[in-house]
């Protein structure tokens, strides 16, 4: 019984180290910029496909190299999902910070574009995209340099969109008439994908009549690797302290002298990357699909509530609470305590799955936030004053 109920703790700290990594860049971004991204879990869902990516190349290069591709993967995901970050930001959030509705409906738009380009991606596609890209922002970074292109940069653009669109189209059609299957054919389509664990990640670390499954051990300890080095760069780092001086007043941070908008792209870069990784691990636990991001998301947005907005030591002890939480009463480790009980044998029986589990913890979060409405750690500073 005490062996059972201790392997569902290990598991259930197990779950919370992927909701805590899932949640690392989700606080740091909403914490700073008091940004919704609804689009974080589309986030980690491209770092898992960053890892089956990472881990077909590697394969084809055999051994040893393909019992090391997990560590490439992590770099992988890592600059895949920070580089989509700061287009984001760039390209969505930039021009809507202080309307949090906005963000959200915007964020929730782009989500569903990844999944859908996940599930449609082709040669075809990338050709299209590609195509167009350089076409349509190579013209305006030649006409830019105009001394009247103020003057002329509405016509350009009416001119230059319709026109490197047609160009983009027509090439990736032929070029997917030329070469059919080799190009049309979607990547990874809409049924799920499967990553392998490298062989020193296989099996499990035995205590007693229990067994650890060292990929579970793995995550755990990249979490810790995540929480430490993320405390580094915000404690040890210039931009550290430039991420926390613009956390805490923007307005005088900027009179300062600090390139605000630098510092929220780098930010959103970190988050970012950090839910690439989140996605490295999340492939180590199963198969990965374009609605993968979905079944982290709100549990990522809970953690964040829980632990205080922007606050990491918050985070930590949520995201254990609620891995536990759910793993222990879905698994029914209480059970066996109960035996005695007919009544209460049924009632935990009752609650013994995914879905049951997962009402019981929202129910108990809605009664701790009647008591703290604000988190365990209160947030302070710009966003409490905005």
């Amino acid at each position: 019984m005490l062996a059972n109920l201790l392997e569902g703790l290990f598991n259930g700290i197990s779950i919370g180290a992927v909701l805590l990594l899932a949640a690392l860049g989700l606080a740091i971004v909403f914490g700073l910029m008091g940004v919704i991204n609804m689009a974080h879990g589309e986030l980690i869902m491209l770092g898992a496909y960053t890892t089956f990516v990472v881990q077909n190349v590697f394969k084809g290069l055999g051994s040893p190299w393909s019992d090391f591709y997990i560590l490439f993967a992590l770099i992988a995901a890592f600059i895949v999902t920070a580089l989509v970050g700061v287009l984001l930001e760039r390209t969505v959030i930039r021009f809507l910070y202080g309307r949090p509705l906005e963000t959200l409906l915007a964020t929730w738009g782009v989500s569903l574009i990844l999944q859908q380009f996940i599930r449609s991606v082709s040669g075809q596609f990338v050709i299209g995209v590609g195509l167009f890209c350089a076409l349509f922002f190579g013209a305006i970074a030649i006409i830019s340099r105009r001394a009247d292109y103020e003057r002329i940069q509405a016509w350009a653009m009416a001119i230059l969109l319709p026109l490197s669109a047609a160009i983009a189209f027509f090439s990736s059609k032929i070029a997917g008439d030329a070469f059919k299957l080799a190009v049309t054919k979607p990547w990874f389509g809409t049924q799920g994908v499967d990553v392998t664990a490298p062989k020193w990640l296989r099996g499990g670390l035995s205590l007693g009549t229990s067994t650890l499954p060292y990929t579970r051990l793995f995550i755990i300890a990249l979490t810790i690797v995540c929480l430490l080095g993320i405390y580094w760069f915000l404690n040890k780092t210039v931009w550290g302290l430039r991420i926390r001086s613009v956390t805490q007043n923007r307005g005088m941070s900027a009179c300062l002298g600090i390139p605000t908008q630098k510092v929220d792209a780098i930010t959103f870069a970190i988050g970012s990357g950090l839910a690439g990784v989140a996605g490295v691990a999340v492939a180590l636990l199963g198969s990965v699909s374009s609605n993968t991001g979905q079944a982290y998301i709100v549990d990522t947005f809970m953690v964040v509530v829980i632990g205080g907005v922007g606050k990491l030591v918050g985070s930590i002890m949520a995201a254990g609470a609620i891995g536990i939480l759910s793993y222990v009463i879905g698994s029914n480790a209480f059970g066996p305590l109960f035996s005695g009980s007919p009544f209460m044998t049924s009632v935990v029986e009752f609650f013994a799955t995914a879905s049951m589990a997962k009402v019981v913890v929202f129910a108990l979060i809605v009664v701790f936030l009647q008591f703290r409405p604000a988190g365990l750690f209160p947030q302070k500073g710009r966003t409490v004053e905005a």
